[in-house]
């Protein structure tokens, strides 16, 4: 009589190898809570939304100027994920637009879109100092200005909002790059939601046009472009690494050395 080999050990191993990966995939998330970048016991109602003095005063420069920035999001998500939006000002405008989706504005089966010029391009958002991950100038951002009122209306998911895994902001920026190739948008490795897109689109151009994108509703796929490096994205979090500008990508921290 023979006697079945006992699964219980190789079940054993794949349990463990998972909470391994498990534990790697929050280990990022976790040092940034501790070192601050997340800013988990601040307060809404009193977060600071002031300008930060990056973008180019209006009056000063009357070209046509596109920028894409990226946030820490507020409270204890910001140890995961940044909040991205885009602010355009068209030739001799005295303001920019601002471009992005606001989750709360989705109550009630409103849309998520805002389009206003109401608050400065490069603020903080909600006390979380602004990066600048593009700037366009000239006749290279009056070409994506051209194009934004169509890539905008073509957004699909302006009424719903998810913060995981999406569809969130950073899924509407992301659109944004992929329907405007020449914003050419490299996403922050922290943006979760930026992956996420629909079945129909479950193998397309990356949001930079410079590589392929792999992607199943965000939570898993594989990113891989000139801009981008090579990505993976596990519950979107993402891990990688970028050879152009060498660096690495973690989850939570974003690129290393240096942020974006």
């Amino acid at each position: 009589m023979t006697t079945k080999p006992d699964p219980s050990p190789k079940f054993a191993r794949i349990g463990m190898w998972m909470l391994v990966a498990l534990v790697l995939l929050l280990a990022g998330p976790m040092l940034a809570m501790t070192f601050g970048r997340a800013m988990a016991s601040a307060d809404w109602r009193t977060a600071s939304h002031r300008a930060t003095g990056v973008s180019p005063d209006p009056a000063l420069h009357r070209e046509p100027i596109v920028e894409v920035f990226a946030s820490r999001t507020f409270g204890w998500r910001g140890a995961f994920a940044d909040h991205t939006w885009l602010a355009a000002k068209p030739e001799g405008a005295d303001r920019y637009t601002r471009y992005e989706v606001i989750g709360w504005y989705a109550r009630g089966g409103g849309s998520a879109l805002s389009v206003s010029d109401r608050r400065a391009p490069d603020a903080e958002w909600y006390g979380a100092p602004p990066r600048l991950i593009r700037e366009l100038r000239g006749a290279d951002a009056a070409a994506v200005i051209a194009r934004l009122p169509q890539a905008v209306a073509s957004y699909p998911y302006a009424t719903e909002y998810r913060a995981w895994p999406g569809p969130n902001s950073n899924t509407f920026i992301a659109h944004l790059g992929r329907a405007i190739p020449e914003l050419r948008l490299t996403m922050p490795s922290t943006a979760i939601g930026k992956d996420y897109v629909s079945l129909g689109d479950i193998v397309g151009s990356s949001p930079s046009h410079t590589g392929v994108q792999f992607s199943l509703y965000g939570l898993v796929g594989v990113i891989a472009g000139l801009d981008e490096g090579l990505e993976l994205n596990v519950l979107g979090l993402v891990t990688g690494v970028d050879l152009r500008n060498p660096a690495l990508k973690l989850p939570g921290i974003g690129r290393v050395p240096g942020d974006g």
